[in-house]
């Protein structure tokens, strides 16, 4: 397959270049331009859980010029998603995939109204990445991900495109009903996440203390009746036990929150805690714990 990765970072690194490894024409796309340099020049150097090499790999810093792609999968922030698929337009023909493995809410949605719900598939992942620096990155932790249509249903694309990953050793399955997958992985951002970024602590300290362990709970149990308010099933049915397990096999790894504070960037915090107090509100359910983490990273930011 011809494969783009529009955002390189941990994870889009990881992806795109298990799937190079797989056989598949995969580019990297991403802004940061000493990170692509050192892609072309030295290959991504991936460690970790996967195992320690170094993948020949292909990267741009403008999807300019590239050729119409079998999939693009989207990994940017959310807050640059609608920016980065408008850029990637040209990539995307009649039968292009267009697959979103972020973060947070709302996502796919803001995919499928540039493109078209029906070219877009929405998946999560417990693969866990931190970069390191220009050209590595370290593969903290590994699971399932799983694959959804926008639409709803089962289909050959989303076999044969789960078929792909997993014989590249990204174990993946499809499912039928996205808003399930997309707020079980959700409910898993909203217990790791924040608290990680807020104690500046890797995911794996999460369970291991009777306070960490209780943020989580509180946090994961609001989205929970959230969730149930609006009638969507969980996949796993006790999402506090499975956001501690997610913590546990990707422990050490830096969440993506809690890398974007070290780094002093502009953090998802809006898509993840503050999307289950947004949803809360218009269903007058009283969601304090989120709440508060949310006003937290924002506080946070604002002493950048």
């Amino acid at each position: 397959m011809r494969i783009a990765v529009v955002g390189a970072g941990a994870m889009g690194c990881i992806f795109g270049g298990t799937m190079s490894e797989a056989g598949h024409e995969v580019t990297l796309i991403d802004v940061w331009a000493e990170h692509v340099n050192a892609l072309n020049a030295r290959g991504l150097r991936l460690t970790g859980v996967s195992g320690d090499r170094t993948i020949p790999v292909h990267a741009v810093t403008s999807p300019a010029g590239l050729p119409v792609q079998d999939v693009v999968i989207v990994f940017v922030k959310s807050a640059f998603t609608e920016t980065a698929v408008r850029q990637a337009a040209a990539l995307i023909g009649p039968e292009t995939t267009v697959l979103t493995l972020q973060n947070g809410l709302g996502n796919a949605d803001k995919i499928g109204a540039i493109v078209g719900a029906e070219k877009v598939v929405a998946g999560v992942t417990s693969h866990g990445g931190t970069m390191l620096g220009p050209g590595e990155v370290r593969h903290a932790g590994r699971g399932e991900t799983v694959l959804g249509e926008l639409r709803g249903g089962l289909t050959p694309r989303l076999e044969r495109l789960a078929a792909a990953f997993t014989a590249a050793g990204l174990e993946a399955r499809a499912v039928e009903n996205v808003d399930s997958l997309v707020w079980s992985k959700l409910l898993v951002n909203v217990g790791i996440n924040a608290v990680t970024a807020v104690l500046r602590v890797a995911n794996g300290e999460l369970p291991k203390h009777e306070a960490t362990r209780e943020l989580v709970r509180l946090a994961v149990e609001e989205g929970a009746r959230v969730a149930a308010a609006k009638g969507i099933k969980l996949i796993h049915a006790d999402p506090v036990a499975n956001c501690l397990k997610v913590a546990e096999l990707t422990g050490p790894n830096l969440s993506s929150m809690h890398q974007d504070v070290r780094a002093k960037r502009r953090t998802e915090v809006d898509v993840i805690n503050g999307a289950i107090v947004a949803e809360g509100e218009k269903l007058g359910i009283p969601t304090p714990v989120n709440k508060v983490l949310t006003n937290l990273i924002k506080a946070i930011e604002a002493t950048y």
